[in-house]
């Protein structure tokens, strides 16, 4: 009996703090302080670099810390964009240093590197996945591995025609050394599609497209394991919805395609099962641009509460996050500022202030 009942108890925790701390916002819904008590350190990883452009950010706990890489250019989708990364030393972030790029030996020609993410399993090497290729419709997917946390990297790997790996977003790892990969293509129009691989990306399959691309044009899915065990993928798409499907069988198969209660003005979004049972999105909650980017907070993956405010400019963008909880159970967040700049935020998820989400109004 002891395997069931701790995801169910997990649940029951997420859900009584859910409610007092719904509870504790209505007593202290006029004091502004109070609603970002839960905001620990908010930082640039880096205030001037080699490039001109930054997006598209990955963070990761190693062994030694923590990392973070996005890829740097003259703007997205130039040759000169590659692959940076930034270590961690418990103080202050590394200077960016280039770990790919999209040079090809065979032909001689550079092409722009895309979307990289990070992920350390629980045994095996750091996985740095990444595309390359002129344009989302036509690029490749790439892994590099480090067996010292980073320091040093393996020469880069195609993977296999028609994987892509983890298009946005980090894996889910489930049992015997699997991870599930939310992926996406943008050939046929937008459509999601979950891959799986074992050993670390030496075994891969594909489940079929979860989306009819005319339906929703859905791509960057963000996994969720909830403690009942299903999986759920939340996505970014064209209908200014975020949109989600379930899995009640470990990922093989997935619900049809449906649109949630919340906005999506066509940008990338993550979150992360926190370890008391709630599950954390980060997303810019809104149908019409990326000028505010939110954290909200949900017990069951359906009702999601307004919780913190990291960003609120209308002449800005801020866009995507990528989430983790580390191990001393803080939440870190990088995301996009300015196209400029990547910026670090670190949360307490216990003191987030939770309000209703009325009519989709965040208040």
């Amino acid at each position: 009996m002891k395997g069931p009942l701790l995801p169910r108890l997990a649940c029951l925790i997420g859900c009584v703090a859910l409610f007092a701390q719904v509870r504790a916002a209505e007593n202290n819904a006029s004091d502004p302080l109070s609603q970002q008590a839960a905001l620990l350190k908010t930082e640039f990883i880096f205030e001037q670099a080699s490039f001109r452009s930054s997006h598209a950010s990955t963070i990761v706990e190693t062994r030694d810390g923590l990392m973070a890489a996005w890829f740097g250019g003259s703007q997205e989708g130039a040759l000169d964009v590659s692959i940076w990364l930034s270590r961690h030393d418990g103080k202050e972030w590394s200077a960016p240093i280039e770990v790919a790029n999209g040079y090809n030996e065979e032909n001689r020609i550079r092409y722009a590197c895309w979307n990289p993410v990070l992920f350390q399993a629980k045994t095996g090497p750091l996985l740095l996945f990444y595309k390359v290729g002129p344009n989302p419709e036509t690029w490749w997917g790439m892994l590099k591995t480090s067996e010292n946390n980073g320091r040093t990297w393996s020469i880069a790997k195609r993977l296999p025609n028609g994987i892509y790996g983890p298009i946005r977003n980090k894996p889910v790892e489930l049992a015997d050394n699997v991870l599930l990969i939310g992926s996406s293509t943008e050939d046929a129009g937008w459509r999601v599609h979950m891959e799986r691989t074992r050993s670390f990306g030496q075994q891969w399959s594909r489940t079929d497209p979860l989306n009819g691309a005319m339906e929703y044009g859905a791509i960057q899915p963000t996994i969720l394991w909830h403690p009942s065990g299903k999986l759920q993928a939340l996505c970014r798409t064209k209908q200014r919805k975020i949109t989600e499907c379930w899995s009640a069988d470990g990922g093989f198969t997935w619900t049809r395609m449906m649109a949630t209660d919340l906005p999506n003005p066509n940008s990338g979004i993550d979150a992360v099962m926190l370890r008391d049972g709630r599950a954390l999105l980060v997303y810019n909650h809104s149908a019409e641009d990326r000028s505010t980017l939110n954290v909200a907070i949900s017990t069951d993956g359906k009702k999601w509460h307004a919780a913190l405010v990291l960003e609120n400019q209308p002449d800005g963008e801020f866009s995507y996050p990528a989430v983790i909880q580390t191990s001393d159970g803080s939440v870190h967040v990088t995301y996009t500022w300015k196209r400029e700049r990547i910026k670090h935020t670190v949360l307490d998820p216990f003191k987030l202030n939770l309000r209703e989400i009325v009519e989709g109004q965040w208040r």
